[in-house]
């Protein structure tokens, strides 16, 4: 069953303030009676001295009327050892070994012709008081830890009420809201974890909106062109030698269509565990090769001068060579549509793998959110051509999932470089 904080903190003062008081109060009973003990045994034992220097002067009838008086026993020892007196003080006196000590619950004061007996109670009366003043303060004390943990479980509970209450008000959709953050440290804390994660909700589903925005638009793009020139067939408006550039353009943009749908299936299935990869040892040059043949004409057909760069000897890395060909093709990809003619774009296999273009680059602070899905695209969307905003973010996401890790920063050429690095196949 649970249970709220104010509670367990009530429960944890009881808790605390019972132990307390009991602790407290066994160590009082225990120094009462240790006390009360030693000033019995000092009293008889100024009693037995007193009697000791009076036997001489006083009569020894009236000294033992005096003592037994005073509840006292006295036992004479005699020249012998032998003892007279109170069978129940003989006894004492015997387990003593005829010795000033304590016996089953008497106290000896031995001299050299007597013995001084009495009941050890050690102030019973006393004792009795003492217990029942420390119930007395138990009972007080634990109303008064009682409503100090009321009061304090209130007090700290408050904003975690607070902070309680924005986050359930997070889940129901609202983003303005903050939790206040002060109170305890640990509070305050929680406080600002729940502020952080409603700023990182409130960004994370602007910058969501922001690319199912740009999505759609691409989306809308060639399907508008589709629909278009396919009407104008269905409707005979395109006829003769024109029909095949009609259909070669329904073709192209059915295909931009099927690519942009295919890496947003792809984006979407990274985290999956059932997303395929065939990890093996590859050797990247033949891959790299491959690349190049392809973006070589690409490139030529824009008027973009294209760089191969491998080496002779073999560069065997542990990879799926699918997924290397398909993260290349998105970083040419990306390198041929923001270089302009003339410029260059160069593919490198080395140490490391390298995609460089002689493009107009990106900020120091744009390298940073590079592969952030539909951040460059709405940055630069109105300013050069860009992408859908998915490629970049679906290069990274194949890349880590491969054991790798890759790097943006600006190219000798003049525009971005991106590094990738990946686990040795050796």
């Amino acid at each position: 069953m649970k249970t709220s904080l104010a509670g367990r903190i009530t429960a944890m003062c009881l808790l605390v303030t019972g132990i307390a008081v009991l602790v407290a109060g066994s160590v009082s009973v225990r120094l009462v009676v240790n006390t009360a003990r030693e000033v019995s045994r000092t009293a008889l034992a100024h009693q037995a001295d007193t009697a000791a220097d009076q036997l001489g002067e006083v009569p020894r009838g009236r000294v033992i009327d005096v003592l037994q008086g005073q509840g006292i026993s006295v036992v004479r020892i005699g020249v012998g050892g032998g003892l007279r007196g109170d069978a129940v003080a003989v006894q004492a006196v015997r387990d003593t070994g005829r010795k000033s000590g304590v016996a089953g619950g008497w106290i000896v004061e031995a001299r050299d012709r007597f013995a001084l007996v009495q009941k050890a109670d050690y102030g019973a009366e006393t004792t009795t008081k003492l217990i029942r003043n420390i119930a007395l303060a138990l009972g007080f004390g634990l109303l008064v830890a009682a409503v100090a943990g009321l009061l304090l479980g209130h007090l700290l509970s408050r904003p975690l009420r607070r902070t309680a209450g924005v986050a359930l008000a997070m889940s129901s959709g609202r983003r303005d809201l903050r939790a206040p953050e002060h109170g305890p440290v640990e509070v305050a804390e929680v406080a600002e974890a729940v502020n952080g994660l409603a700023d990182a909700l409130q960004r994370s589903e602007s910058r969501q909106r922001e690319f199912l925005l740009s999505v759609s638009h691409e989306l809308r793009t060639p399907l508008t062109a589709v629909i278009g020139f396919s009407e104008s067939l269905a409707d005979g408006v395109v006829t003769g030698s024109d029909v095949v550039d009609v259909g070669r353009t329904i073709q192209e943009e059915s295909r931009r269509l099927d690519r942009l749908v295919s890496d947003l299936l792809d984006l979407a299935r990274l985290g999956a565990d059932d997303f395929r990869l065939d990890i093996a040892s590859v050797d990247l040059v033949p891959v790299v090769r491959s690349a190049a043949d392809v973006w070589h004409a690409r490139c030529a057909a824009k008027g973009v001068v294209f760089t191969l760069e491998v080496p002779e000897a073999p560069v065997v890395v542990s990879t799926d060579a699918r997924r290397i060909r398909q993260v290349l093709d998105g970083l040419l990809e990306n390198a041929v549509r923001v270089t302009p003619a003339g410029r260059v774009v160069v593919l490198s296999l080395g140490s490391v793998l390298q995609v460089r273009d002689g493009g107009p680059g990106l900020s120091e602070e744009d390298y940073a959110i590079a592969f952030d899905r539909g951040a460059l695209h709405a940055k630069y969307s109105t300013t050069r051509p860009v992408g859908t905003g998915v490629g970049l973010a679906l290069v990274h996401g194949l890349v880590t999932r491969l054991g790798g890790t890759i790097t943006a920063g600006p190219a000798d050429e003049g525009g971005a470089c991106f590094t990738i690095t990946l686990p040795s196949g050796v």
